[in-house]
């Protein structure tokens, strides 16, 4: 903006000059006429009238060459420099680009504008100038920059905890095998353990309180992705966890082993189906179909699904277990952006079974796509609901991948 300002201003500059130039020639030109009319009489009105020519001229060439100037002004192209120009991106190191991406994904979905209270553009400012020795130092200052903002549930993963996350997702991991929820003073708790599991045989018991594991300690800011993050590692590992039981704190030494998570078990009573899902993942839907014949066949006339301390899990794992059992073009969830952008899913066929009676059953830990499975079939009239209040976590957590550390690291918003 300010070369182009200059190169106009300097145009102008030149038009100015060229009219002092021949306002001096004028007037130099009109003393001498005067000078000679008492020999040139004839000649001084001609002189005269050439002299108020040149003036008139002269007055001209400056109203022009204002004119030019202001129009140069108005009219020149303005160009806004580009943000990595004006960030220096170019000259950013891999880390400082790393940190610059990952505000970047941060500040284009996040919906708290206010992010916290923050200095959202100063946070910026002062984590890409900072110099790294190591990459880790970079993630460590994303995973900082996330904490910022007050969020539990938005965070930095490393490539080891994004596997740890896929392998929980997937339904295979290494892990102890516990279920992790929140009690109601929102602690993460031990909800279920596997039967056979490290966890069992070590004598982990539901309602444990996790206090800590390997020298992390746990609280109401922890969540139970937190809690799993630790538990889970190398097959054949070691593990330390310490937990509450009543008023006694007890230390636990486990090996992790492989877990093969049974997120979907069912059994008869009476002529009642019960399904109780665990949570929800790619292969729920298809489980869940599988079970729902095996317990008609035994003679189900009615379908209760036991949703208490499913923290949900894979949303597409929640809309298709719901579309078994919903009509064609019935609403299933309604995902609204930051920017209000609206993607509404609904079903394309009639589910396997429109008509047998369901019930779900819920509390205070069940939550979001478990939460989305329960609201499609209320809202759409096909089941009851009983139990507690829901979490109501309206929020989707989405993955957003880090291209800087070859598409392994992550955002979780």
């Amino acid at each position: 903006f300010t070369s182009t300002t200059t190169r106009h201003a300097r145009i102008s500059s030149s038009l100015l000059s060229m009219t002092e130039q021949s306002s001096s020639s004028t007037d130099i030109n009109a003393k001498h006429n005067k000078h000679d009319s008492s020999r040139h009489g004839n000649q001084q009105e001609h002189k005269q009238l050439s002299t108020s020519s040149s003036s008139t001229n002269s007055a001209s060439i400056r109203k022009l060459a204002t004119l030019a100037l202001a129009a140069s002004l108005l009219w020149m192209p303005v160009s806004y420099p580009q943000p990595s120009h004006a960030a220096g991106y170019g000259s950013l190191t891999p880390e400082q680009k790393f940190v610059a991406e990952a505000w970047r994904e941060v500040d284009s979905a996040y919906l708290d504008r206010t992010f916290n209270g923050q200095d959202w553009f100063q946070l910026r400012q002062d984590a890409v100038s900072k110099k790294y020795k190591t990459f880790e130092e970079a993630q460590t200052a994303v995973a900082e920059m996330m904490s910022k903002l007050g969020d539990k549930y938005t965070k930095y993963l490393s490539p080891a905890k994004y596997q740890s996350l896929v392998d929980s997702a997937t339904g295979t991991l290494a892990g102890i095998g516990v279920e992790i929820a929140t009690n109601k003073d929102q602690i993460p708790i031990v909800s279920d353990v596997e039967p056979g599991s490290p966890a069992q045989k070590a004598g982990l018991l539901p309602n444990d309180v996790f206090l800590e594991s390997d020298g992390v300690k746990f609280g109401k800011e922890s969540t139970p992705d937190d809690v799993a993050l630790k538990l889970r590692g190398p097959q054949g590992s070691k593990v330390g966890v310490t937990v509450l039981r009543g008023q006694e704190t007890k230390d636990f030494i486990i090996q992790r082993e492989p877990i093969k998570v049974t997120s979907v078990r069912s059994y008869m009573k009476n002529k009642v189906g019960v399904i109780r899902i665990k949570n929800f993942s790619a292969t729920t839907g298809a489980t869940v179909k599988e079970t729902l014949a095996e317990l008609k066949k035994k003679g189900a006339k009615t379908i209760l699904f036991d949703l208490r301390s499913n923290p949900g899990g894979l949303l597409p794992g929640g809309t298709e277990t719901a579309s078994l059992f919903l009509k064609a073009n019935q609403p299933i969830v309604f995902v609204v952006s930051n920017k209000g952008v609206v993607d509404a899913q609904e079903t394309f066929s009639d589910g396997v079974d429109t008509e047998t009676p369901i019930v779900i059953l819920v509390d205070h830990n069940t939550a979001s796509a478990a939460e989305v499975f329960t609201a499609a079939l209320k809202e759409n009239g096909r089941a009851k609901v009983v139990g507690e209040q829901v979490r109501g976590g309206s929020f989707g957590h989405f993955c957003y991948f880090m291209t800087a550390d070859c598409l392994s690291d992550m955002l979780v918003l």
